[in-house]
């Protein structure tokens, strides 16, 4: 077979490689897209169980008829919203075209078997929160019946001991005070039928020696109030019972939970290895391709001269197209992960586009040469890559991390660098050092290793102001964008602290540059 036709066969594999990339590429957005979508939607449908759970623990300390309607109210929006999204999440495929193409994470056997225990869990919890509903209803009106007719006792009795003592009986008096012990213990210690049946013993021991009507009616407040006393104590009995049921319950829904989330985390995982190890393969192959032409170029020493210096200048012409193309693509493929690692913490592709460029503009005026920055300003996009591999509970949480949840956060710095370290290739291993260092800080006291001043990689330094500059100027997910006087103080106070003390200085002689930069690549 010809060179020439070699070279040209060669030239149509690679072009195809190219479009198999960004055909790849294509896909990974729907694919990341769709699954976004639906870990979002699980993790609400979590989110809402658990709401669910805590209004099980406001209906046993409501006190009055307000707050328990309130907290029914409050439970019956958590389960309508609840319905609604469960049966979103059973007719994915249905909604749109994109996840018939795409269906990964709603199709996984393990993960629909959990998630049909997470529904049957909340089937639970609405009939435990009619049962201790209906329970704390009948507590709440047994306790104002109790209420009103301690208040009623209490002014008889005084009555009653007002008469008594007028008529100064030392027997009677002793029964009076029986009478009044009995009634605390009914009350307020024993509260059963064999306390409220010496009260009322008592009560007719002083009606027999001392008839008066007062007794007669204080009879019978005491069998009404000892009769609620009694009531309410079984009440109580059987909500603590029911507690104890409930507790089984929310445990039971707390390791469900904790099992989608790591399911989640483990087929996110899996989706990405999967798209690395293809991309990777594809980009080798298409440099094993352009080494093969050259090969054969080489090896064509059958050719004249003549034949031989044109052959050589045209496949030089073809290589270096080759070169620009594979180049060129593999940018690109950096920059499409880079943006993949970022559209999973919901922020957009301009935030690493804006980056890229800041990275550039603070190496030349660092001094690096033209080619260092241009390296730098591909590879910096690939700082969060590792943030892939956290989960979407913990990297799109609004509000503040907890310590366990930032101690999982941090893990992507190490993510990253452990995806990028093996590759030989500059860009990538720019890359590497670029997600391992840019959370250092200057003075120390960033991570993963605390390193410091020069010790941390140029490229990590002039990343972390970058990174630092354009995340405090953008909405988060747990935070609104701050205003540039804002910013503009932080990096003064971090000088020489968080930040290099020469990048610092670069960045507020050169800021019209960064601020045209950010206006050109503004968020849609």
């Amino acid at each position: 077979m010809e060179i020439k036709r070699q070279v040209k066969l060669s030239f149509l594999a690679i072009v195809i490689l190219v479009i198999i990339i960004s055909s790849i590429n294509l896909l990974v957005f729907i694919q990341v897209k769709a699954n976004n979508t639906i870990k979002a939607d699980i993790g609400e449908l979590i989110s809402l169980q658990e709401n669910m759970n805590g209004t099980l623990k406001d209906v046993k300390n409501s006190e009055n008829m307000k707050e328990l309607n309130i907290v029914k109210k409050l439970f019956a929006t958590y389960e309508k919203q609840f319905e609604q999204l469960k049966k979103r999440t059973e007719n994915y495929s249905s909604q749109n075209i994109l996840y018939s193409f795409s269906e990964y994470i709603h199709q996984d056997k393990i993960f629909k078997k959990s998630l049909k225990m997470l529904i049957h869990n909340e089937k639970n919890i609405e009939v435990a929160f009619d049962k201790i509903f209906v329970l704390q209803q009948k507590a709440i009106e047994t306790l104002k019946d109790i209420k009103d007719s301690y208040q009623n006792e209490n002014r008889t009795r005084k009555l009653i001991e007002k008469k008594i003592d007028a008529v100064k009986d030392l027997f009677l008096t002793k029964k009076l005070g029986k009478m009044a012990y009995h009634s605390k213990e009914t009350l307020f210690q024993h509260k059963d039928k064999k306390t409220l049946d010496k009260w009322l013993a008592n009560i007719d021991t002083i009606q027999a020696k001392y008839p008066l009507k007062l007794l007669v009616k204080y009879r019978k407040i005491a069998i009404e109030l000892g009769g609620d006393i009694i009531r309410l104590q079984n009440i109580y009995r059987k909500i603590g019972k029911l507690g104890k049921e409930i507790e089984i319950v929310l445990d039971k829904n707390e390791k469900v939970d904790v099992k989608i989330l790591d399911q989640l985390d483990m087929i996110s995982k899996k989706f990405t290895t999967f798209i690395y190890i293809v991309m990777t393969t594809l980009i080798f192959l298409t440099i094993a391709l352009i080494i093969i032409i050259s090969y054969k170029v080489n090896k064509n020493v059958g050719l004249s001269v003549d034949e031989i210096n044109q052959k050589v200048h045209e496949g030089l012409r073809e290589i270096e197209s080759l070169n620009h193309e594979i180049e060129e693509t593999q940018k690109e493929v950096v920059f499409t992960m880079g943006a993949i690692g970022e559209s999973r913490s919901k922020e957009t592709g301009n935030h690493v586009k804006r980056v890229a460029h800041y990275s550039k503009i603070l190496a030349l005026h660092y001094g690096l040469g033209e080619k260092e920055a241009d390296i730098l300003k591909q590879a910096s996009p690939m700082h969060d890559i590792g943030k892939v591999a956290i989960a979407d509970s913990i990297l799109n949480k609004n509000g503040k991390l907890n310590d366990k949840e930032r101690k999982i956060m941090d893990t992507h710095t190490k993510l990253g660098y452990d995806m990028l370290k093996h590759s030989s290739r500059d860009l990538l291993k720019a890359a590497a050092t670029v997600a391992y260092e840019h959370h250092e800080k200057y003075d120390g006291s960033g991570y993963p290793r605390g390193l410091s001043g020069e010790n941390i990689h140029i490229y990590g330094r002039i990343t972390a102001v970058a990174d630092v500059f354009d995340a405090l100027g953008s909405d988060r997910c747990y935070k609104k964008a701050w205003d540039d006087e804002r910013i503009f103080e932080l990096f003064k106070e971090q000088r020489g602290k968080h930040f290099d003390p020469k990048l610092v200085d670069i960045f507020f002689k050169h800021l019209d540059e960064f601020l045209g930069i950010r206006d050109t690549f503004k968020d849609v």
